[in-house]
């Protein structure tokens, strides 16, 4: 595949990914308020005449029920966020299930801070060794620290990725 081929095949995935962002993020969530207030207003509302009472005319009900509605809404996402287990929940599925939590992310982890940590593991040994500082465990730790950093530099995977915690 041609530099020029991947230019654009890169574009359309960018692209791609913002459709669906600003399509399900915006685009759904504004329809699907407007069309929830419609269907409300027009098939329960309208045919229960108490309530048609209090709510002739439709932007009256939008504006309360926006009015109760977004407090609500901001009030079920801060449970949802702060008080229930449910936002932790997605959180550890999302990093199990990312590939960058097991191996190198390209750019600067990849290019300069794992060296720089390769190297000051190193330097560390070198004068804990010299000092006679280190035990057998703290150099097989050390082994196997520097074994695991020069795997990811190799682009292989450290942990378990997509592991089920149960």
């Amino acid at each position: 595949m041609g530099r020029r081929n991947l230019v654009s095949s890169r574009l359309a995935f960018r692209a791609w990914y913002y459709f669906r962002l600003g399509y399900s993020t915006y685009l759904t969530f504004l329809l699907g308020y407007v069309s929830t207030l419609i269907t409300v207003y027009y098939l329960a509302i309208k045919n229960m005449p108490s309530l048609l009472d209090v709510f002739p005319h439709f932007v009256p009900f939008a504006v309360l029920a926006t009015v109760v509605g977004v407090p609500v809404a901001i009030a079920l996402g801060w449970v949802h966020m702060k008080r229930s287990g449910l936002f932790s929940s997605e959180a550890d599925i999302s990093v199990e299930a990312n590939p960058y939590q097991y191996k190198l992310a390209p750019g600067m982890s990849k290019e300069v801070m794992t060296p720089s940590t390769l190297m000051m593991l190193k330097m560390l040994r070198k004068i804990a060794e010299t000092n006679g500082l280190l035990s057998d465990s703290e150099k097989a730790e050390m082994d196997d620290l520097e074994k695991k950093l020069l795997t990811l530099l190799d682009g292989g995977y450290v942990g378990l990725p997509r592991r089920a915690h149960f």
